[in-house]
């Protein structure tokens, strides 16, 4: 399980911590952010508030319920981008996206809540 917890959230921070700061001012980005009926700073803020995420959930020594809140701000974050597409785009092959994430997300929760609730009974039986 450990190594499915760290590609899977290696692969969130790269793909949703890192690589939005360094494409923000994109013309693309810019362009989606406006076709979704969003405001130019919300882009910032998101992507400020995913690089903190990001970090949360790859930091060991943070507490449990904080990594809990930022698994739970992605999975928000990548349920509105689809309802965000679904609303201005119809389904289309772009919901991909959101929904990928979404997937990798879960399966990054799943092996860290297993990796964590193991490390929980270790140190009850000792």
């Amino acid at each position: 399980m450990k190594i499915t917890f760290w590609t899977t959230a290696a692969l969130l921070f790269i793909t949703q911590g890192l690589m939005p700061l360094f494409t923000i001012n994109s013309e693309e980005s810019r362009q989606v952010m406006q076709h979704l009926g969003y405001p130019p700073y919300f882009a910032l803020m998101l992507n400020i508030f995913k690089f903190l995420g990001g970090l949360v959930i790859l930091l060991p020594f943070l507490p449990r319920r904080i990594k809990e809140w930022a698994f739970a701000g992605f999975a928000i974050d990548f349920i509105c981008a689809a309802v965000s597409f679904i609303a201005v785009d119809g389904f289309t092959g772009v919901l991909a996206v959101p929904l990928t994430a979404l997937l990798v997300l879960g399966v990054c929760y799943v092996a860290y809540d297993k990796q964590a609730s193991f490390a929980l009974r270790s140190a009850i039986v000792q």
